[in-house]
């Protein structure tokens, strides 16, 4: 979908709805709402499981309000830089110190935390770990996105939904290999998306990953923390590997090409989600055929 048709699907930019909604970033909406979905599909022992109340409730949340969560703190705190970020120019909206966003953080963030009766104490601990690491991400005292090397490693939150969701349906946590392993595709998904910003971030005096290394050697990064989420999560069963191990080929294929990285970037969603869905189908042909 286009940048203008993706637009014209939403409320007006002017409004509070078509404002927040932008600012929940759209087009990265499954990356929080992919891994309950993936979660879900291998926790169930059956259909019924996929369409469980907490199931359908922790997808609805983490598809908007979790968005509004993590990304509503990201712009409070990053105003000042995001001055000069290119990205808010026609793809996103810029934060204008109103009042809308932080006391939308406050609700969609008391929204995660009314999951908590209904889940184990995995669960908890996950749901917990992630609006801990959504907020100090971007906020001080911890701002883990302006040291190097604690800005990728943070971002393991994006896999935590799934943990959450898994732990929900089950009572217990995925297989310690499948989280090692999702936490290292995120460290490198994360990374790879910070190089369009390595000027920006320059300039504003923000130090990153993307920053410290520069542009080929965070390729390396990226690369190897793929790599390593392939082998690490092959552990659980070679099939993971075989879907993961697409990462570290797109960055080759990034590097082979003429292929801009600000361009490139913005394939995310596509490729994240047909890996997601590769996952899920090989999930849910397990549970009705094997």
């Amino acid at each position: 979908m286009t940048d203008h048709a993706l637009d014209r699907l939403l409320p007006s930019e002017s409004t509070a709805s078509g404002y927040l909604l932008r600012a929940s970033r759209p087009r990265f909406w499954l990356y929080l709402a992919g891994p309950v979905i993936v979660g879900v599909a291998y926790a169930a022992r059956g259909v019924e499981d996929l369409f469980a109340p907490l199931a359908v409730a922790l997808f609805a949340y983490f598809l908007l309000p979790a968005n509004v969560f993590l990304y509503g703190v990201n712009d409070v705190f990053d105003a000042d830089i995001d001055t000069e970020n290119p990205k808010k120019e026609d793809r996103e909206v810029r934060y204008q110190g109103d009042r809308l966003v932080p006391a939308a953080v406050v609700v969609s963030g008391l929204l995660g935390v009314a999951f908590v009766p209904f889940l184990p104490t995995v669960g908890v601990v996950a749901m917990g770990a992630f609006l801990l690491l959504s907020v100090e991400y971007s906020a001080p005292p911890l701002r883990f996105k302006t040291t190097p090397f604690l800005d990728s490693l943070s971002n393991g939150l994006y896999i935590l939904p799934g943990v959450v969701a898994y732990a929900g349906l089950t009572g217990q946590g995925p297989p310690l290999a499948a989280i090692a392993g999702g936490w290292l595709w995120a460290m490198g998904m994360h990374t790879f998306s910070a190089i369009p910003d390595i000027e920006p971030d320059r300039e504003a005096g923000i130090e990153t990953t993307a920053t410290f290394l520069g542009e080929s050697r965070t390729y390396a990064y990226c690369a190897v923390c793929w790599l390593a989420a392939a082998a690490v999560f092959g552990l659980v069963h070679p099939f993971f590997a075989a879907v993961l191990g697409v990462y570290p080929v797109f960055v080759v294929g990034i590097l082979a090409s003429d292929v801009s990285v600000d361009r490139a970037y913005w394939w995310f969603p596509f490729l994240n989600t047909a890996a997601g869905m590769v996952l899920t189908l090989g999930a849910l042909w397990v549970m009705l055929y094997a």
